[in-house]
């Protein structure tokens, strides 16, 4: 069976692109079930699946990253992989739904595990926005906070991969310009795109003809983008590679190596089991004549670090 691709919200769960992409696993938050019916969920899934690969939103609540890393240490497994992610929610189900299509090809769980990194580098996410007054997660210029409150005003926000941001009919705001718009994708992407309390068709109208790309859908706004954003005036937008080939390619051209400390295959610079870094940390500088013996040996990642 192919790996099992996990997120902890339906509304990270995008229609699959074909009839070979498997159907993510959803793990429900604490408030839906008990530690104990986490743990038989969790242990099922490994015993048909082999591996688990969970995809960890950094806006997923304190007490739902606890109980995965609690489910994690109580099952005493290293065939769970908790994967990080900073992207938005509409750009991380789309990362979601790519590795779904990765897991059901020749790829072993370790290099599905830390090629969610990779392919978060090609993934081009923002939104176009009804106010920046309260937004955090892009820089925003004083002069940017006060056109916020002017009627009708509207932003263009891009979060992933370098953040950027111009008030839409004015100058921009941003550190780069590129004729009145974001700066897209230099390779073939479909657009994805989410409507929120905003009424625009800027995304299709403009963005998507400038960006070039093969296809446009549409699909509900994901329930935590509106606290992402700041706001519920908005239309979410993300910009990914959708053809299986063109992932299996990049996936494929990268080099594996063997995670030195639990022996999973890995691509890039760390292992998505253990995040264990690809290369040894550097010797320690001696100890002093007072200092403690063996400051210098390797020791292994903490629980923490491994998430």
């Amino acid at each position: 069976m192919p790996t099992a691709i996990a997120v902890t919200s339906t509304d990270l769960v995008l229609p699959a692109p074909d009839r070979h992409t498997q159907p993510a696993v959803v793990l429900r938050p604490p408030g839906q079930l008990d530690l104990e019916g986490a743990l038989a969920e969790t242990s099922a899934l490994l015993e048909r699946h082999g591996h688990l690969v969970a995809v960890v939103p950094d806006w997923l609540p304190p007490a739902a990253v606890r109980r995965l890393h609690t489910v994690r240490a109580i099952l005493e497994t290293d065939r769970i992989a908790l994967v990080d992610t900073a992207l938005p929610p509409l750009a991380t189900a789309l990362l979601v739904r790519q590795l779904r299509q990765l897991s059901v090809c020749d790829f072993s769980p370790g290099v599905v595990a830390s090629a969610a990194r990779l392919l978060s580098h090609y993934i081009h996410a923002g939104a176009l926005l009804g106010s920046v007054a309260r937004l955090d997660r892009v820089a925003v210029s004083l002069k940017a906070h006060a056109k916020s409150w002017s009627p009708g005003a509207q932003f263009a926000v891009l979060a992933h991969p370098a953040p950027h941001l111009l008030k839409l009919g004015g100058s921009g705001s941003g550190t780069h310009r590129s004729g009145g718009l974001p700066p897209g994708p230099d390779f073939a992407t479909h657009l994805t795109f989410a409507r929120g309390q905003l009424a625009s068709d800027w995304v299709t109208a403009e963005l998507a003809p400038a960006w070039r790309v093969q296809g446009v859908m549409e699909n509900p706004l994901p329930a935590d983008s509106a606290a992402w954003w700041a706001t519920p005036k908005l239309v979410e937008f993300a910009a990914a590679i959708p053809d299986l080939s063109v992932l299996y390619q990049l996936v494929a051209s990268v080099r594996r190596e063997e995670c030195r400390w639990c022996g999973f295959e890995l691509i890039g610079d760390r292992c998505g089991f253990c995040a264990a870094p690809l290369a040894a940390p550097p010797p320690a500088a001696p100890a002093s004549a007072s200092g403690a013996s063996g400051a210098g040996s390797p020791s292994r990642p903490s629980s923490s670090s491994r998430s």
